[in-house]
């Protein structure tokens, strides 16, 4: 295999999690009697570029189809961080009426239905059919397509160029990242501005967030990567922050090349820290496998333990990176029996890999569990106040990841 970005040959491993299904098929009950498609997830670095990157073994439409269960307004988080980063770039964009706004991979309608209820004209570009429907369900306008070079300039013929392109949690999740990047300089208007949100690299290493990499994150980026892949479409990066999203996230703003933006100290001052901590040296990458397999030991150690002591550990969130974590650990429903999830896509059916079923968290509170394993650690907060009542009979919150920590629930 070659770099998606730059062709270089890659050498260079950064880690193997063995053989997995897809972390978003989940599965119903008929699938149970059917043979269940898994895939290798290794993922290589890119020692020209940089650039972190999955083996490719599957298509995109395996994972990106009409049943694609993720919902992003399930998260009340997600939507207070999306409700402030409406209000945030209205303001410093000075964004009007006579303004336009793409989202790529618009969801549910998560973000532009608080950019519609400024009166701001905005499309949404999502390729799975369910969360596309339920963005319509909003009142908003949505093109079902992969986003590219060639469906941005149909879309800009259709709709005009963009003044703000707002791209969340999604430049991770393309194949042709390059295809992808030309896009949004495509339909990108002159003066106009492009918004990345992406998990940090460095954060991932750093808190060995490895149950973030599954097969439908194609790619897991620093600042260094993602600064010469936009580069490379003629965009330019001149501002970066820091989010505290999915475990430590950046925002990136770019523009084209020539435009009047004037470039922020923080991109460089952020490139220099990446720098310090080697992620541009082969080493570093090389040691985060022993770090996977230390998180990996930990829990399963746990959920023997308290097997064997007959406590009850249950889980909460159906998430993809649980599914990482179980299927790596080969946890299966002996050890955990059940997960919980607020999104009634997923309820009623089972994690792939493990089989475990998916319930819903008043059938949780019910089962009175000794433990909850909150498996999307990044919401750790959100859960425990919404289960704040399992102190109750003494129920405790653990979490695996980066390692694994038994949290007191207190009565709310």
């Amino acid at each position: 295999m070659k770099c998606r970005h730059c062709a270089s040959p890659l050498h260079l491993d950064f880690i193997d999690l063995g053989f997995a299904p897809p972390s978003n098929a989940y599965l119903g009950l008929d699938d149970l009697s059917r043979p269940e498609l898994y895939y290798p997830l290794r993922v290589k670095v890119c020692e020209s570029c940089w650039l972190v990157q999955t083996e490719d073994f599957a298509q995109r439409d395996a994972f990106f189809n009409a049943d694609y269960a993720y919902f992003s307004s399930v998260s009340s988080s997600w939507l207070a961080h999306a409700q402030h980063y409406v209000a945030m770039i209205t303001a410093r964009l000075g964004l009007t009426s006579a303004s336009m706004v793409w989202e790529v991979a618009a969801n549910d309608g998560y973000l532009l239905q608080y950019v519609a209820a400024r009166g701001i004209p905005c499309l949404g570009i999502e390729p799975t059919h369910g969360t596309a429907e339920a963005a319509r369900a909003k009142g908003l306008t949505v093109e079902e397509v992969f986003f590219g070079q060639q469906s941005a300039a149909a879309l800009r013929n259709h709709y005009g160029l963009a003044d703000l392109i707002v791209a969340n949690n999604v430049l991770a999740h393309v194949p042709d990242i390059n295809d992808f990047v030309a896009g949004l300089a495509t339909g990108l208007a002159q003066g106009g501005t492009i918004t990345l949100e992406f998990p940090h690299l460095l954060a991932l290493i750093i808190h060995s967030q490895f149950d973030t990499i599954y097969h439908e994150h194609y790619s897991y980026l620093s600042l260094l990567a993602v600064q010469r892949i936009l580069a490379a479409a003629g965009l330019r990066i001149y501002d970066v922050e820091r989010l505290s999203t999915h475990g430590g996230s950046l925002r990136v703003y770019a523009c084209h090349q020539q435009a009047k933006q004037a470039s922020s100290a923080a991109v460089l001052n952020l490139i220099d820290e990446e720098i310090s901590a080697g992620l541009n040296q082969a080493h570093v990458y090389r040691q985060f496998q022993q770090q996977a397999i230390t998180v990996r030991l930990a829990l399963t150690a746990f959920l023997l333990e308290q097997h064997r002591a007959g406590k009850r550990v249950l889980a909460y969130g159906a998430a993809a990176k649980g599914n990482t974590l179980l299927n790596y650990a080969g946890i299966d429903a002996v050890l955990l029996p059940m997960v919980a999830d607020a999104a009634p896509s997923k309820q009623g059916k089972y994690l792939p890999g493990s089989h475990i079923p998916i319930l819903t968290p008043t059938e949780l509170i019910q089962a009175r569990p000794d433990y909850v394993l909150i498996l999307p650690w990044n919401l750790k907060a959100e859960v425990m106040q919404e289960l704040a009542v399992i102190a109750e009979w003494g129920g405790q919150f653990v979490t695996a990841v980066p390692k694994l920590q038994i949290i007191k629930s207190t009565v709310r």
